[in-house]
């Protein structure tokens, strides 16, 4: 009897978003109805929810694959369209974009992350520790504080390979019990989050394959931080 041929990886077996995945996202901004969503259902299912969860099926294998301690569960890992509009003026339902994360336990409250945000107005990846607790913050800038050559060769891993830490709400001014830090690592003391993002072309999302080989080259690339922010948290480092 011939030899069976090898069934093929999820990363292979995944062949991407559908095209109608974006054309689905940009109709529930402008309908932003319960109404249109449920008549709709068949498609968003189709179009995106079924394939955002193949998605974090094949991206998982790769990770371990890459023998990087990365994971999503398919159900814990995805963020739901529905907005939260309990305490927002927009009242609009539906969120217009769709995000997953790979954690090392595979669901969402863990801490470290690698984000994939698709969006018609275009996707991105992004990596690291969004919006950390305040002692958990404090952390994070008392590590910078005292090992400023440590975090400056992390920048330096992460400029090499075209990532920068991002900016976004970090403070005006270094905070009071960090008058006297070093001021090389002034701006990052500075930081409200640790977050390196990249952004990917939307014609990635129809090619599976690339796209898979494309998050977990950013994770690689973001692994310092990553590492880097489980060692300060006290987390036991899964994989290494």
């Amino acid at each position: 009897m011939p030899a069976k041929k090898p069934a093929p990886s999820s990363a292979a077996a995944f062949p991407g978003f559908p095209d109608n995945t974006l054309k689905f996202l940009t109709a529930l901004g402008f309908h932003q109805s319960r109404e249109w969503f449920n008549d709709n259902r068949d498609i968003y299912l189709s179009a995106f929810k079924e394939p955002l969860e193949a998605y974090v099926e094949a991206a998982s294998e790769a990770m371990k694959k890459a023998k990087l301690p990365l994971r999503g569960d398919p159900r814990r890992a995805t963020f739901r369209l529905n907005r939260d509009v309990r305490f927002s003026k927009d009242k609009s339902p539906y969120k217009t974009n769709g995000g997953c994360v790979l954690t090392r336990t595979g669901g969402k409250g863990s801490p470290g992350i690698v984000y994939t945000h698709v969006s018609p107005e275009g996707g991105f990846f992004a990596a690291g520790f969004y919006h950390p607790e305040p002692p958990q913050l404090l952390a994070f800038r008392k590590a910078i504080a005292a090992r400023p050559d440590r975090f400056l060769d992390i920048e330096k891993k992460l400029k090499t390979k075209g990532l920068e830490l991002w900016d976004h709400e970090a403070l005006t001014r270094n905070p009071q019990l960090f008058k006297q830090v070093d001021e090389r690592v002034a701006h990052a003391v500075r930081f409200k989050n640790f977050i390196a993002r990249t952004p990917y072309d939307n014609q990635l999302l129809q090619d599976g394959p690339k796209l898979i080989a494309a998050v977990t080259q950013f994770a690689k690339a973001a692994m310092p931080l990553l590492q880097f922010g489980w060692e300060v948290l006290g987390e036991e480092l899964v994989g290494e």
